[in-house]
């Protein structure tokens, strides 16, 4: 199984400080390099030379995260796509392209593909999913599950 395109090396063994910064990181994404030396009792030189590894070896990277409702997006859907007479990755660049697709996944299993979508309000589902969606060539089914509410949301790919 690809997780992500590229090289195939393996990732640098992270210690107790590189996790202690990225733990830091995580609660605070603003957090300065002193900050961040202050609370771990070593020099900011020392922060900064193990973030530049970590970015260095694709272990981690800083990003900025944004909230859904701070957009104004009060509404999340899963789908769950089903292509037919075309390459499941054209029809998902296609899909990406969305403005209000913030993840397309490309699966084994029910469906060729799953879609995480942002809206501001029931009355765009659907002109998303009419309009925008079905209207992709390839598109064969759309199934849509919409979020009631969401117990967890962590934008970390892994857990440290």
């Amino acid at each position: 199984m690809q997780i992500r395109s590229g090289g195939t090396s393996v990732p640098a063994a992270l210690d107790a400080l590189d996790t202690n910064i990225v733990d830091i990181l995580r609660l605070n994404g603003r957090a300065t390099n002193q900050e961040i030396a202050e609370k771990l009792s070593v020099t900011a030189a020392t922060v900064s030379s193990r973030l530049q590894k970590m970015e260095e070896a694709r272990v981690m990277r800083v990003v900025a995260v944004t909230d859904f409702s701070a957009y104004n997006y009060d509404l999340i859907i899963a789908l769950g796509v089903r292509v037919l007479g075309r390459e499941v990755t054209e029809v998902a660049s296609e899909l990406a392209a969305l403005d209000q697709v913030l993840s397309v996944n490309i699966m084994s299993g029910e469906y060729d593909m799953e879609l995480l979508v942002a809206l501001h309000d029931i009355a765009e589902v659907q002109s998303l999913l009419y309009e925008h969606i079905a209207s992709i060539e390839g598109v064969l089914e759309i199934d849509p599950g919409i979020a009631v509410d969401i117990v967890k949301f962590e934008f970390n790919v892994a857990p440290l």
